[in-house]
């Protein structure tokens, strides 16, 4: 007669863990306004856009306009939802190079430089048609110091790579995240 009742209690306790399971499986996956990236994507956005960024600083870098905005459009297709789209996204990026500079840092008392540090600026105009008291302009900033006695050119992509990695971390989390 107890194993009758065993059976039943864990059956339904069985049964109780599928539903709970169902009913927060239907709940995240039919609100669409959450991702386990921490990205908050306005109810009802599909597409997304984003503009070239033009470089207009002193110093332009061939290919950084390039690599930048095809990097800003990876990292919201790979974290979000949304489509791509050429113009007029529910939510838009746009903006310019505004800064591209290298600079010595870290003077030793023979007033040589130890280290140097390459700074990119960006200005981003971000818009949301869905929730318009979103819609910032913002300009950001990230740099990487390297080792003056380094062959500049030698290491220009790489150091480009991660600056480009870390604006898009904060364009990404300034526009999509809200802590």
């Amino acid at each position: 007669m107890s194993s009758v009742k065993y059976y039943f209690k864990d059956r339904k306790n069985s049964l109780l863990m599928i539903t709970f399971f169902l009913f927060f499986s239907i709940f995240f996956s039919s609100c669409g306004v959450y991702s386990f990236t921490g990205a908050s994507v306005p109810a009802g956005a599909k597409t997304m856009s984003v503009q070239y960024f033009t470089n207009k600083a002193k110093i332009v870098e061939p290919t950084l306009s390039a690599v930048f905005t095809n990097a800003l459009r990876d990292r919201f297709t790979s974290q979000t939802n949304l489509k791509m789209v050429g113009k007029n996204g529910d939510i838009a990026l746009e903006g310019e190079i505004t800064d591209y500079k290298t600079t010595p840092v870290a003077i030793q008392a023979d007033q040589t430089a130890a280290l140097n540090r390459l700074t990119i600026t960006v200005n981003v105009r971000f818009s949301s048609k869905l929730e318009p008291s979103k819609d910032f302009e913002t300009t950001f900033t990230q740099y990487v110091d390297y080792s003056s006695s380094d062959n500049f050119s030698s290491i220009k992509n790489s150091l480009i790579k991660k600056i480009v990695n870390d604006l898009t971390d904060n364009i990404f989390n300034k526009a999509m995240v809200n802590w």
